[in-house]
Parts: structure tokens; C-alpha cells; sequence
């Protein structure tokens, strides 16, 4: 007969955190969100260490090569969506790889033969006004000049003016050679009182602008993800069908990890991929599981050599898998359950594998549960698909601007290979819908907002460290009274009158 679990599936909204004691040492300053990402062994260290427990996720929706440098330079990694062409996918990989702290890949470029007319439509489409002229009109072409604001004056030159007649020629640029630090190159800018400074190869192909305002912008960011050679860290997604092409592919591109991407990880499919890719990289190439929701899941996986796994089904804003399959469980039962089992497997084979809860976070404070839970970095799509920097419209609806945010189970991702259960190719059935979030603005300014809510919850749970919090929290259940009680009520808020 069937096999039945007798604790209620929870969500994170059903529990509160117990104030702990906060000593003195318990301010903002001195908490650390430093958390393992990758397995390692007992008395080492995680290979790759967040510096906050953010990951993006694998969606089209969300993790762009935009998002993954924005994200890293804040600390945490993307996923860039497998969804896509492998040779897509890597050349996305690359381009994150390619940015260095300061030095700016160009997305403005013309030729000579373009026109004013050219460069008024860029710079209205990028909101950029700085234009490298190169021989093809690419980022990496031969720099031939550039094009600022201060070459042309609109409403009195001609449209048609051809940019060879009005560009800075290359005779007339300062420019660095490609190897400069960026300390040495915002000293070139200083020294010759410029905005802009073009980064070139031996061949003169156009490699980076450096600015003069992104020096500061850089300073701004002490959180960075980045590796020894101090490029940015990035991920990707994989699937268990073409993993023995795009695999290398992304390999060759400069991926840090990658993560098979499923709504079901508890499947000898994923056990597969997982052996191949340790049979043909071991520890060289680093690779994330799942997702399950059980103590079994998550021991299948992790004999199976994965690197981190994944926690939640159907928890997410726009997953209908519960509702479609009537499969999952609460993420908050599910990542204990999980917990207690990554927890057991250290005790026993001396390998700390992380865990990362996926879905089922709708409040900032769910953030933080999650932690205290056993949860080592979070995976969120929502959080993220609202801001500037992830790939989908900005539009507006009525009176509200939103983001398009669509699920990898939905037809319009026509993800098939997520949901693979062998068999012939194609989507079922959705397993997640096609919407829209409200549009946030910039992510580093949410980011700043969420981390200070979740350093000044640990503060009072008195744990300066995410380990901490795992080992001290104090968590209780609260009724549905006590959650309408949490919130204001009783009052008439100013906000729903018109005095």
C-alpha cells in the first residue's frame, strides 16, 4: 500500500522566528552572509563562496548575461537559461566573462558609412552616448573613431551626415593597450581630463571602454563575485538530453557552474548526467541537482556526485506543478526534511554537500526562515525578473509599469526538456503560467533594501553568520490569527483615503 507522511506540508508563511539574544556584537557591520555554494570536505572550503546567498534563476524570464553581471557584481550568481541554442547559451556565458570591473564591453557601434541619423536612433535605443566607430559596426571591430554628444549638434547638422565627417578620429584618441589595470587606466583618464577611455588589442580592435564614472562604481562594489584571474563568476543551465554537447560548450565559454535544470531531480536521468559529467571533468567542472523535497532525493543525487541540490517543487510564483500533477510539498516541511538529510550525510561520509531552496518565497523575511531552516543560498525568479536588468519588455499596464515574467514549464518557454521523461520530444502540458510583476526598478538599490531587512532579522535572532543562524535560530508555527495579527489591522491606513 502506499506510503503515507504524517506532518502537514508547510510554507514559509506559517512560521515566525524567536528573538534570540542580540549582544553587543550583533550590528549590521559584523554580519557576514557568506555561504558555501559547492560541496567540500571536512576541515576545507567551498570551492565557490557567495557572498550573499543568491542565486538567479533559470529562466528566460530572469537570468540574462545583463542580470548575471549585475548579480555577481552584487555578491551573488546567475544561472544563464539553458533554454536556448547551446551556441547561444555559451556566447552568453562569454559575454558575462569577458566584463572586468570598470572596463565596459561597447553596445554602441557604426561604421563610418552610417549617418547622424544612425546615431540619434542608438543612442535613443541603448540611452547611451558614447559610439565606438569600428570598421564593421562590432563591439570588437577595428576602432576607426568615436562618436560622443559633443561631435554633432542635433536639429542643426544634417541627418544624413555621413559619421566618417564628424567622428573623432582614431589619430586623435588617447587610448589603452588591452592587459592595463583599471587603477592605470583612471589614471590616463585623470591625467588627460577625459569621460571616456577606448581599450585596444595589439591589432587595434576595440576591446572596453573604461568611464570616468564607473571607477566609483566599482568602489561601490565590495560584495563582488569574482575568480582569482577577477572575472566575474557565472552559471548556466543544462538539461539531461544534450548535456554531452553543451556541456563542453560551456566549458570552453569560461562557465563556474552549472545545474541541471528540473522540476523532478529525483530521476535516473539526472543520475546519468551527473555520472557522465564526473566521469569526463571530475572536480573540474562543478555541477548543481535537482529538485526534490525529500531525504531520499537528495541521498540519490548526492551519490550521484552533485556538487549542490536544489530544494522545492511547485512552490514558485508561476509553477502549477502541484496543480497540474498534484506533486510537491510545502517548502518549508520539504527544505527541513532536506536539511536533516544533508546534515546526516556530512556526519557519516565527511562531505558537506549545500543546499538550495527554490521557490515559495514570497515575503523578504521568508528569506531568512529559509536560512534558519538549513537552506545555504536561496534560488529566486520573481525577486529578480522585476528589475531594469533582466531580459524581458518593461511595459505598461493601466497605470502601473510591469516586467513580462513567464514560467520554463509555460508554452512560451516551450521548455520540454525540464519536464524529459524520455520518450518523444514536446510540452504535455504547462506546468507554468505566462504573466507579470510589478517593475522595481534597479536591482542593486532592491538588493540594498532586502539585505537590510534580513541582517537586522539575524541581528535580533543574535547570529552574525548564516551558520550561526542555522544552529541558534528558534522557529515557531503561528495560527492564522496570528498571521492577520502581524500585519496592520484594526486601523484605517492613509493610504485608502483621500484625506
Amino acid at each position: 500500500m502506499a506510503i503515507y507522511l504524517n506532518d502537514v506540508s508547510r510554507t514559509f508563511g506559517e512560521y515566525l522566528l524567536i528573538p534570540g539574544l542580540t549582544t553587543k556584537e550583533c550590528i549590521p557591520s559584523n554580519v557576514s552572509l557568506k555561504t558555501p555554494m559547492v560541496k567540500f570536505n571536512a576541515g576545507e572550503k567551498s570551492a565557490i563562496e557567495l557572498n550573499i546567498p543568491f542565486v538567479s534563476a533559470i529562466m528566460q524570464s530572469v537570468s540574462g548575461p545583463e542580470l548575471a553581471i549585475e548579480l555577481a557584481r552584487n555578491g551573488g550568481l546567475s544561472f544563464i537559461f539553458g533554454s536556448q541554442p547551446i551556441a547561444s547559451q555559451a556566447e552568453m556565458v562569454r559575454k558575462v566573462k569577458k566584463f572586468k570591473a570598470g572596463f565596459v564591453i561597447s553596445d554602441s557601434n557604426l561604421t563610418p558609412d552610417h549617418t547622424l541619423a544612425d546615431v540619434l536612433a542608438l543612442v535613443r535605443k541603448t540611452e547611451h552616448s558614447t559610439i565606438g566607430v569600428t570598421h564593421d559596426g562590432t563591439p570588437n571591430g577595428k576602432l576607426l573613431g568615436m562618436v560622443t554628444s559633443r561631435d554633432y549638434r542635433e536639429g542643426k547638422d544634417a541627418l544624413d551626415k555621413k559619421v566618417s565627417e564628424f567622428m573623432t578620429p582614431f589619430s586623435k584618441l588617447i587610448v589603452g593597450e588591452l592587459g592595463i589595470t583599471l587603477s592605470e587606466a583612471n589614471q590616463i583618464i585623470w591625467d588627460h581630463k577625459l569621460n571616456t577611455l577606448p581599450i585596444i588589442d595589439k591589432e587595434q580592435h576595440l576591446q572596453y571602454f573604461v568611464f570616468r564614472k564607473d571607477y566609483d562604481s566599482h568602489r561601490e562594489n565590495p560584495m563582488e563575485l569574482s575568480g582569482a584571474d577577477k572575472k566575474l563568476l557565472v552559471g548556466a543551465g543544462i538539461n539531461t538530453r544534450d548535456y554531452m554537447e553543451r556541456v563542453p560548450a560551456l566549458v570552453e565559454a569560461g562557465v563556474d557552474v552549472v545545474c541541471i535544470d528540473s522540476s523532478d531531480g529525483y530521476s535516473e536521468w539526472q543520475y546519468e548526467t551527473l555520472k557522465w559529467i564526473k566521469a569526463n571533468y571530475g572536480d573540474k567542472v562543478l555541477v548543481g541537482a535537482g529538485n526534490i523535497v525529500d531525504q531520499e532525493g537528495f541521498n540519490y543525487l548526492a551519490d550521484a556526485g552533485a556538487d549542490f541540490i536544489k530544494v522545492g517543487i511547485g512552490g514558485g510564483s508561476i509553477c502549477i506543478t502541484r496543480e497540474q500533477k498534484g506533486i510537491g510539498r510545502g517548502q518549508a516541511t520539504a527544505l527541513i526534511d532536506v536539511a536533516k538529510a544533508r546534515d546526516a550525510y556530512y556526519k557519516e561520509h565527511g562531505v558537506y554537500i549545500p543546499i538550495c531552496s527554490d521557490g515559495g518565497l514570497v515575503h523578504d523575511y521568508h528569506m531568512v526562515l529559509a536560512l534558519a531552516m538549513g537552506a545555504d543560498f536561496l534560488m529566486m525568479g520573481r525577486y529578480f525578473a522585476r528589475f531594469d536588468e533582466s531580459p524581458t519588455k518593461k511595459l505598461k499596464i493601466g497605470n502601473n509599469f510591469v516586467k513580462e515574467y513567464w514560467g520554463e514549464g509555460s508554452n512560451r518557454a516551450k521548455n520540454w526538456q525540464r519536464y524529459d521523461m524520455g520518450g518523444t520530444e514536446g510540452m504535455k502540458f504547462e506546468e507554468g503560467v505566462d504573466s507579470y510583476v510589478p517593475y522595481a526598478g534597479k536591482m542593486k538599490d532592491n538588493l540594498k533594501v532586502t539585505l537590510g531587512k534580513m541582517i537586522a532579522t539575524m541581528c535580533s535572532c543574535g547570529s552574525i553568520t548564516i551558520q550561526q543562524l542555522q544552529n541558534q535560530a528558534k522557529i515557531t508555527l503561528v495560527s492564522s490569527t496570528s498571521i492577520v495579527e502581524g500585519g496592520a489591522h484594526d486601523v484605517i491606513l492613509k493610504s485608502n483615503t483621500n484625506v
